[in-house]
């Protein structure tokens, strides 16, 4: 005989609200402390090379360590130690994170050399040109090769430290 299953049975299911369940997501906690620790980490890097404190930086894109690079690494590698390496959402992490740090230092790096140009163009342009009160475009955007690198590895500390931990 075949078992029926009630609205009112699947209802008193003993799984977890969805609530509960994203909270022991640990990949996706890697991934947001990555995150967190990397824009967190730019207000030293810039103090450093700056030799001046920017609160802003913890808010922005751009700078060293690549938080995107960080959070795409951690993600990908927490999802490799819990799932194992052969799961399909590796994969799907892995090309994830190779688009994003192939995008990083390709067209968003090129985008924000742009923006300096322009921005330096405008400012020569005489007080009569219509575009001399233009508001300067964003020129942190991308990454150099070594500030994604710096993030890659942040990402994977951050995992394997909460692989260890959880």
């Amino acid at each position: 005989m075949d078992e029926v299953i009630t609205a009112a049975d699947a209802s008193s299911s003993s799984s977890p609200p969805p609530s509960s369940q994203l909270g022991s997501n640990l990949p996706l906690l890697t991934a947001f402390l990555a995150f967190a620790l990397a824009q967190f980490l730019k207000l030293f890097t810039t103090w450093y090379k700056e030799k001046r404190w920017d609160s802003k930086r913890m808010f922005g894109s751009g700078g060293m360590p690549s938080s995107h690079s960080s959070t795409v690494t951690a993600l990908a590698v927490a999802i490799g130690f819990q799932d194992g390496v052969g799961a399909s959402t590796f994969g799907l992490a892995v090309v994830l994170a190779a688009v994003v740090m192939y995008d990083a230092t390709g067209v968003r790096l090129h985008a924000g050399r742009q923006a300096e140009v322009l921005n330096q163009i405008v400012c020569e342009l005489p007080t009569e040109h219509p575009l001399s009160n233009v508001r300067p475009l964003r020129e942190l955007l991308g990454h150099t090769p070594l500030q994604v690198a710096a993030g890659a590895i942040l990402g994977f500390l951050v995992a394997f430290a909460m692989s260890k931990s959880g």
